[in-house]
């Protein structure tokens, strides 16, 4: 009997130890395959994007058309930046126009995104067409986005100037080639993308609201709007930071739709576009466009750094 006890008590004090057997290290083979699968996208991201925006800090001190050596480069300082400044004439409407680009993508396109991810939502009949047809311009390129409202935009036999026919002149609106118009016309184009892409980061938002917090609301008489901007949209704070982040990072690096129509001019200037013309084009001052690029930059994190401290700020006073 005592045997049979001291067996038992053996075996479960085995079974505890497998139990208690400490985490086994990666093996030599697994810290190999981490490594690859971390260091390899880890270094095509920095070798293509923190590099090239370093060497832009860098060059925007200099003159230089890209012949030559590191010792044809002629530093200048911050000559590049006075000019850009003073005597540079596509500059300033360059920043308006992203300035009004930016504005339209946050007053009226992320608006409406987020409507239509509310309303979609409720679960509506049709709903999973609805989505899907809203989205389907997000998978298509902002270069193909260009030409399919080039076509739509056409003075001759766009669809636009098929529905409302001619002025009382008699002539056919020239959409895209009035430099009064084609910024408006080409925002309503990017805002027809936007907005679907908009309108699914809400949606994966609104998913993940408790739905409890809205019957707390609805027994406490809230109307559905009122449930809306009081309950649930403090709570979508993080997709709030993230469409806010990807609609200035949007807004600023437009280039595709407006480089297809007219490469950039008659009253489609942006900065994204100075910055090719001045790196790439016939001219090729290097410098001159890194000076242009770090003033994009500047202009980003100058939006985005205040916006971010100031809700973790709220966010550290909360707790």
């Amino acid at each position: 009997m005592s045997a049979t006890t001291t067996e038992a008590s053996t075996t479960k004090t085995s079974r505890r130890r497998r139990k208690k057997k400490p985490f086994r290290l990666l093996t030599r083979r697994d810290m190999v395959v981490v490594g690859l699968l971390l260091g390899i996208p880890a270094a095509i991201h920095v070798f293509f994007v923190w590099l090239p925006a370093l060497l832009s800090i860098v060059l925007s001190f200099s003159r230089w058309n890209g012949i030559g050596g590191v010792g044809n480069i002629d530093w200048i300082g911050t000559t590049n930046y006075h000019q850009i400044a003073t005597i540079y004439p596509p500059f300033w409407p360059a920043v308006r126009h992203n300035l009004i680009w930016l504005g339209v993508f946050i007053l009226i396109a992320t608006p409406i995104g987020m409507y239509l991810a509310v309303q979609m939502d409720k679960e509506i009949k049709g709903t999973r067409f609805y989505q899907s047809a809203i989205y389907l311009p997000v998978v298509l390129s902002l270069a193909l986005v260009g030409f399919i409202w080039t076509l739509i935009y056409s003075p001759d036999e766009g669809l636009i100037n098929n529905l409302i026919g001619k002025t009382g002149q008699g002539n056919l609106i020239d959409w895209l080639g009035n430099p009064h118009l084609n910024l408006w016309a080409i925002l309503i184009a990017a805002s027809w993308r936007h907005i679907g892409y908009i309108m699914v980061l809400y949606l994966a938002g609104l998913k993940g609201v408790d739905p409890t917090l809205k019957e707390a609301a609805a027994i406490d008489g809230a109307s559905s709007r009122q449930a809306f901007f009081r309950v649930v949209f403090p709570v979508l704070k993080p997709i709030n930071i993230v469409i806010l982040v990807v609609t200035v990072i949007e807004s600023l690096r437009a280039f595709d739709i407006v480089y297809v129509i007219n490469k950039g001019t008659n009253g489609l200037e942006l900065l994204s576009i100075l910055v090719t013309n001045n790196i790439i084009g016939e001219a090729s001052r290097i410098g001159y466009g890194s000076a242009i690029a770090v003033i994009l930059l500047i202009i980003s994190l100058g939006i985005i750094i205040p916006y971010l401290f100031r809700t973790f700020r709220k966010d550290e006073a909360a707790l």
